[in-house]
């Protein structure tokens, strides 16, 4: 996991285009999604991680966006009651 404000703009920019990070999450509310999901885009720089996976996600306890990861996010939930 990469904390945003723990990386220089070009480092995530060559991360990214070098699909070594493919997804964002959200600090405090431990949820992960796409790099191109809007609910991503708002949130604040202190609050947003990036992950490798979704398995690294899942490991460090986010759980899949609603909005951008629906088929997994109704697994998680499913698995979660």
């Amino acid at each position: 996991m990469i904390r945003h404000n723990e990386i220089s703009s070009r480092d995530l920019r060559n991360k990214i285009k070098n699909q070594t990070i493919r997804f964002g999450g959200n600090r405090k509310l431990k949820i992960h999604g796409t790099l191109s999901c809007a609910s991503g885009k708002k949130m604040k720089k202190e609050n947003r991680v990036f992950f490798i996976s979704e398995k690294e996600a899942l490991q460090n306890g986010y759980r899949p966006c609603g909005r951008c990861r629906k088929e997994q996010y109704k697994e998680w939930k499913s698995a979660n009651r």
